[in-house]
């Protein structure tokens, strides 16, 4: 893609630092950045003010919020052509929360799944934060005027609020200020599922750390995960059509898929005649051959807080420089005062 291309879209996606990241985040989310940093400018935020809208998030917040910083740079996130930065440090998020939170009709709100499937029966007792969760999330998307976002599954229905969001602002003032931000969805393993059981997504929260691979998992690890993975009784899938009904199966051909950039039909075909044993060796060598690395980069990064920590000040000071440039826009097209 073309310079004049590029300076015309701008990316932004960014990941919770709640801790323990795992082989999903880095499939569903953090692969994908380094494919798109390439083509576009991308800006890639640790969201912690999210991470405060559950209690077991806010211990080790800084401490999280370096790991999650390592994991990008050790992925392979640039951050010298890419903007890293924490989400907390840029007060611009806050304030258009507040600001798109007053164009946004309750109905609008209560009408996403994730407050109620987070929630569940202590509705009463969820801190607001989760129910407006999804309205600071468009104010970030929204902030840097960005044109694109990476999302999985469980995030489509946010993305669609931020897009309603602001076409209710531009309507409202007569004016095309914010961008209306694409989705895009990439990879066979958008959303991928616990080791263990099959329809329940990979989650740092499982009690069983058996159900994920995490990004700090060493060789012996992964092995060791992959080889005890659920499957079931019946041979290998001869096609595609074969999965359904095998959320196990589905999972691990979907991993070894995303990791090595191959079809799903094309995995069937390799594998067809052949014993789990021989596609469960494969796939940990895979896993090992591509997560070791992050891994013990990371753990390099990690022992270096100061190296860390410019990254994160410089990405802060560029991220701030373009989100006040466009806040100063958006008030004057609301009439605020400006002393």
């Amino acid at each position: 893609m073309e310079n004049s291309e590029k300076v015309n879209n701008l990316v932004f996606s960014g990941v919770q630092p709640t801790g323990n990241l795992h082989l999903g985040n880095y499939l569903g989310a953090i692969k994908n950045w380094i494919e798109l940093q390439s083509s576009n400018n991308c800006i890639f935020c640790i969201v912690d003010l999210h991470a405060l809208t559950t209690s077991d998030s806010r211990t080790q917040i800084l401490q999280n919020t370096r790991e999650v910083a390592a994991a990008y740079i050790a992925s392979g996130i640039n951050p010298k052509n890419t903007i890293i930065f924490v989400q907390s440090n840029v007060t611009g998020h806050s304030e258009l929360a507040w600001i798109l939170s007053c164009h946004t009709p309750i109905g609008w709100l209560n009408r996403m799944t994730q407050f109620k499937d987070k929630a569940g029966k202590n509705k009463e007792r969820a801190p607001l934060g989760l129910y407006s969760y999804p309205v600071l999330m468009a104010a970030d998307i929204l902030l840097y005027k960005s044109t694109h976002v990476p999302v999985g599954d469980d995030q489509k229905q946010h993305l669609e609020l931020s897009r309603d969001i602001a076409q209710a602002f531009n309507r409202y003032y007569q004016n095309d200020f914010f961008p209306i931000p694409e989705p895009i969805i990439t990879g066979n393993a958008t959303r991928v599922m616990s080791l263990r059981d099959g329809l329940k997504k990979m989650s740092k929260s499982d009690p069983s750390d058996q159900s994920r691979i995490n990004l700090s998992d060493n060789s012996i690890e992964i092995e060791k995960k992959i080889q005890k993975a659920k499957t079931d009784s019946h041979p290998f899938p001869e096609h595609f059509q074969d999965l359904d009904g095998r959320p196990e199966i589905k999972n691990l051909i979907n991993i070894f898929s995303a990791l090595n950039n191959e079809s799903v039909d094309k995995i069937i075909s390799n594998y067809v005649d052949k014993d789990f044993k021989i596609f469960k060796k494969d796939l940990s060598d895979l896993l090992v051959e591509k997560i070791s690395l992050i891994s013990s980069e990371m753990k390099k990064l990690l022992k270096n807080e100061d190296y860390l920590d410019s990254i994160l000040k410089d990405g802060n000071l560029r991220a701030n420089e373009m989100a006040n440039e466009n806040l100063t826009k958006l008030k004057n097209i609301i009439g605020l005062f400006k002393s």
